[in-house]
């Protein structure tokens, strides 16, 4: 019971506090998304280590440039700003795998290959993907269009475990996520786009409330993935969860494991969609 009220207390924290952030957006917004990732980069580059290796905090050099990395991302969202233009991003993640490269030559044998591939994806994989949250919420109608994120991987999550209990008879990824259904993967799928379908009705989009509904189907859809990605990495890894940071969720990539992967697709069809 204890740990029950736990995890309720800590994702009510977690709703109130990103809820707020995503409502005001800004630097708040910015602030916290880039504490997210950085936390998040930390979760995944102790995940990679070997076991014996996962209780020394100190990084190396190829980790610290990959923390270097993930703020050189933000620090370039402001730069960019409403423009979108991501071609500032794209230099940096050059630059950085550039000097990932040299780092490997000039300390060969040092660091394994697969070092310096995990560093780099897991840039890209927490710090990139994720700063498209703060991506959507300062897009034109940004604050209505943020909602659709979390539509698409918490109500289909949620809708996924309901539909799942109450009618789950085929596996989905049996060695993956025992419990994840056919079932309720598809009910996860059709609760977000009617939530989306609903949501398109009160808020004005400036497009058919059919339009956020299939935005949301479509990122329910990812979404899924990007949860069965993250179990696949823990399996891989053997750890059971990424860290301990909310109290009865895990890490950062344990909650916002689906919303990683949804956030670009979200923003992507968002763009393409409802204001194309």
């Amino acid at each position: 019971m204890a740990g029950f009220k736990t995890r309720v207390l800590s994702a009510v924290v977690l709703v109130v506090v990103l809820g707020t952030a995503l409502f005001f957006g800004g630097y708040y917004l910015w602030a916290l998304m880039l504490g997210a990732s950085l936390t998040g980069y930390f979760e995944f580059v102790r995940a990679m280590r070997d076991p014996a290796d996962r209780a020394d905090m100190k990084p190396d050099i190829l980790e610290l440039l990959g923390y270097a990395g993930v703020v050189a991302v933000y620090i370039v969202l402001l730069i960019v700003g409403p423009a979108h233009d991501l071609t500032l991003i794209y230099y940096t993640l050059i630059i950085l795998l550039i000097a990932l490269m040299i780092i490997y030559v000039l300390r060969f044998p040092k660091y394994p290959t697969s070092k310096m591939m995990q560093i780099f994806f897991g840039v890209i994989y927490v710090g990139v993907m994720l700063s498209f949250v703060y991506l959507t919420r300062i897009a034109v109608q940004g604050s209505k269009l943020i909602w659709l994120i979390f539509i698409a991987s918490w109500i289909c999550d949620t809708c996924a475990y309901l539909t799942g209990m109450a009618l789950g008879r085929h596996k989905l990824a049996p060695e993956l996520s025992p419990k994840k259904s056919v079932e309720g993967a598809i009910g996860g799928v059709v609760g977000a786009a009617l939530v989306g379908f609903l949501y398109g009705l009160v808020i004005n989009l400036g497009a058919s409330a059919w339009m956020p509904a299939a935005v949301c189907g479509a990122g329910a859809v990812i979404s899924q993935f990007g949860d069965l990605t993250a179990s696949a990495i823990k399996r891989n890894h053997d750890i059971k969860d990424y860290g301990n940071l909310i109290p009865g969720h895990g890490g950062i990539l344990d909650r916002f494991d689906s919303v990683i992967i949804t956030a670009p697709i979200v923003f992507i069809l968002s763009q393409i969609i409802i204001r194309g």
